[in-house]
C-alpha cells in the first residue's frame, strides 16, 4: 500500500521558517529566508548570494517541511 505524506500547511511551514532562521543565521551566504509553494504544498526557501562553504550542509527539510535552497546572488533593495 502506497503511502500519502500529508500536505504542509502554511502555519507548519512558518514555524519551519522561524527555525530555519535561527539554524542559517550563521551562514554567510544565506541572504534570505522565506516561504515557497512546492509540488502543491509550502516549503522553506532559503536563498543564497553564492555556494555554501565546503563542509556546511544544509538541511532538506526541517521538522518534516522541505527546504528549497537557491543561489540567487546577492539580494539589493530596489
Amino acid at each position: 500500500m502506497k503511502r500519502v505524506m500529508p500536505l504542509v500547511t502554511l502555519e507548519r511551514a512558518q514555524a519551519a521558517k522561524k527555525t530555519a532562521q535561527r539554524l542559517f543565521e550563521t551562514v554567510d551566504s544565506v541572504v534570505g529566508v522565506g516561504i515557497t509553494r512546492l509540488g502543491g504544498q509550502y516549503a522553506v526557501k532559503v536563498n543564497l548570494s553564492g555556494p555554501v562553504a565546503p563542509g556546511t550542509e544544509l538541511p532538506t527539510e526541517i521538522d518534516g517541511v522541505p527546504v528549497r535552497v537557491e543561489v540567487t546572488g546577492a539580494i539589493r533593495p530596489r
